[in-house]
């Protein structure tokens, strides 16, 4: 087999690379280590920035998130007995994130690939990557017990923290940078209408909550728990009282309740590779970073981890730019430094790391600065729609 790009993983990014490169003629092929249904059951984020759902529209996938998609103005801080509504369009020019989930998003973009007659290959074992470092690379997958050689210009690794592209680098080429927490986010989804309209973050003395949705009749709860809780331990009732707990009097009065239809609990970590290119293998999404989920900004990440290749390899390909090849990795970073600390920022003040009163004092006080200041409000707006992507010139 030949193609020009070859993305292994056909989760959102390399799906959406796949994507965007075939409306501007750049054959690729995806390889995908689980069925289409497993990458579908995975449950994850589901606030995404203007610049990702700007990229769905452009990569033909936007449709149904236009018609199902709840667009948010907005989000709540709540913390010591208080609530806070920041503002995030009126500072930012109008922009607004938009809840649609990450299932949805998965779902929309491989349809979009199948109508367009896109190849992906599901159930790819035994994904090895060769040659990155010279002008022939390739790729080599057992399909229903064939073996069989990709060769390709270019590799796109899409295929997340585990996945066999960051494992084929040379150990001596990259180097990595991690913050594990000492804390785990218990998130149910239950059939139940939201408590709110807009995001609820929660910094409360016996931990973090969150308040999401999915639809108007489908919500996703979060509390902080130990990162050695045990899922079986934490009934569907002993999970709302203690959501409740951590809510403003008025707010847990008004929450509806339900049986759950997931229950997960998820650590945290902060993580970032550098660089993201190596020779002709380009790194993107969870593949080269994680952050914690507080500022909802993993999919987003990859999204622009996502534009920036996808730019990259259009001026390749149509203007002979081969220069620009060896800038993805400084233009990524800049904005996923900006993106980690944002993310650990939200994380660090948020979340209860002791019984330190101290700690806790200090945490009040930097939300109380933070929302009483127009510059602070500003400062949390613009991060949480997103800072804008770099051009790539």
């Amino acid at each position: 087999m030949k193609t020009q790009v070859a993305i292994i993983g056909a989760g959102p990014s390399g799906l959406l690379l796949g994507q965007l490169l075939a409306h501007k003629g750049i054959a690729t092929v995806i390889l995908e280590a689980k069925s289409p249904d497993y990458v579908l059951s995975r449950i994850r984020a589901g606030v995404l920035e203007q610049g990702m759902t700007d990229l769905l529209r452009e990569a033909g996938a936007g449709a149904r998130m236009e018609r199902e998609g709840h667009v948010h103005h907005g989000f709540a801080l709540t913390f010591a007995g208080r609530q806070e509504r920041i503002d995030i369009s009126g500072p930012t020019g109008g922009r607004s994130v938009t809840v649609y989930g990450q299932t949805e998003v998965t779902r929309d973009l491989m349809d979009a690939r199948t109508a367009e007659g896109g190849i992906t290959i599901y159930d790819a074992q035994d994904v090895e990557l060769h040659d990155l470092y010279t002008d022939k690379p390739s790729v080599t997958f057992v399909k229903d017990g064939e073996k069989i050689t990709l060769e390709c210009d270019y590799i796109a690794g899409c295929d997340g923290f585990h996945g066999v592209s960051r494992k084929s680098v040379p150990k001596e080429a990259i180097k990595t940078f991690e913050r594990v927490y000492p804390f785990g986010w218990l998130g149910i989804l239950s059939h139940v209408p939201p408590v709110s309209e807009e995001l609820i973050y929660a910094n409360h003395e016996r931990g973090f909550a969150l308040c999401s949705m999915r639809s108007a009749t489908l919500s996703r709860y979060y509390v902080q728990c130990a990162v050695d809780e045990k899922i079986e331990d934490w009934s569907d009732e002993r999970f709302w009282t203690e959501l409740k707990s951590r809510l403003p009097e008025e707010t847990a009065a008004k929450m509806v309740t339900g049986p759950s239809i997931e229950k997960s609990i998820a650590p945290l970590r902060s993580f970032v590779a550098e660089p993201m290119k190596f020779g002709q293998l380009f790194l993107v999404g969870d593949a080269a970073h994680i952050v914690p989920p507080t500022g909802a900004k993993g999919l987003n990440l990859a999204a622009s981890d996502v534009s920036t290749l996808y730019h990259v390899l259009t001026k390749r390909y149509h203007d002979g730019r081969i220069d620009l090849l060896d800038q993805y990795s400084d233009i990524a970073l800049r904005r996923i430094w900006k993106a980690e600390r944002f993310s650990w920022w939200m994380t660090s003040i948020l979340h209860k790391f002791s019984d330190d009163p101290f700690a806790q004092r200090m945490q009040l006080a930097e939300l109380d600065y933070y929302t009483s200041s127009a510059a602070g409000r500003m400062t949390i707006a613009e991060n949480y729609v997103g800072l804008p992507y770099e051009a790539v010139i």
